[in-house]
């Protein structure tokens, strides 16, 4: 069996939930029943799913996450930390530190996963669909999109119809990603001050180098934790219907 290994990003600051994320780092703010932080949520997925090697790549008030989580052990899981170089912005360039790191190496398929998305997804078929697939990337994707706003038709300046937050049959990604070996070479190799961002920049990248690039569909809702409307949804979806795998 190939060695997976997951890294989950909790290193953005969480500009559009200030003033929360003054006293917060985004991933620790507490939600559902049991007031856990968001990334609790998340390491307990990535157990449920037989992931137990996992490094956080930390940034902002990382120390709180530290505190919290040590060594993973009182949750499952063994834990790495990898902090944000000073002056090194961006997903990509956190990926490429944590890459270099010890906490990763030696690893065949890599789990990415922002911080602050949430949902039930199937990791172990979402790996099963990579292998298959023999791609270099793997993205996770929802076959819609709901715009967060009302849409008006206009003719010859008049608005013919309106449609309060439309859906959209858009393949959209989900913040969520698996990498093999080149992947994780060639993201170590890309990164720098003008290549910063794993959606702008990497996942392109790939592609316009020939690479496999392969899609899984999540059917699971999924939350990102962004604003405050998005996290009250979540809260309340929690405390409707608390996970299975934080049992």
């Amino acid at each position: 069996m190939p060695s997976t290994r997951a890294a989950i990003l909790c290193g953005g600051r969480g500009e559009r939930l200030k003033p929360l994320t003054d006293y917060f780092q985004k991933v620790m703010i507490p939600v559902g029943p049991k007031k856990a932080p968001l990334l609790e949520y998340i390491l307990a997925l990535d157990r449920h799913h037989g992931i137990t090697k996992v490094s956080l790549l930390t940034g902002y008030r990382s120390e709180d996450i530290r505190r919290y989580f040590g060594d993973g052990s009182g949750h499952g899981v063994e834990l790495t930390y990898s902090e944000d170089q000073r002056g090194a912005r961006g997903s990509l360039n956190a990926l490429a530190n944590a890459l270099r790191s010890k906490g990763l190496a030696g690893c065949d398929e890599l789990l990415v996963y922002y911080g602050d998305v949430l949902t039930d997804l199937d990791i172990t078929s979402l790996l099963v669909r990579h292998r298959r697939s023999r791609a270099q990337v793997t993205l996770v994707l929802d076959r819609g999109y709901a715009l967060p706003v009302g849409v008006a038709r206009v003719k010859r300046g008049f608005v013919t119809s309106f449609e309060e937050k439309p859906r959209m049959e858009i393949n959209v990604t989900t913040g969520m990603m698996v990498l093999g070996p080149e992947a994780m070479t060639r993201a170590g190799s890309l990164a720098g001050p003008r290549k910063t961002d794993l959606m702008t920049d990497f996942v392109p990248e790939i592609l316009a180098g020939g690479g496999r690039v392969g899609a899984f569909y999540n059917d699971r809702r999924w939350f990102d934790v962004g604003t405050f409307s998005t996290l009250e949804k979540l809260d309340e979806e929690l405390n409707r219907h608390p996970p299975s795998f934080m049992a």
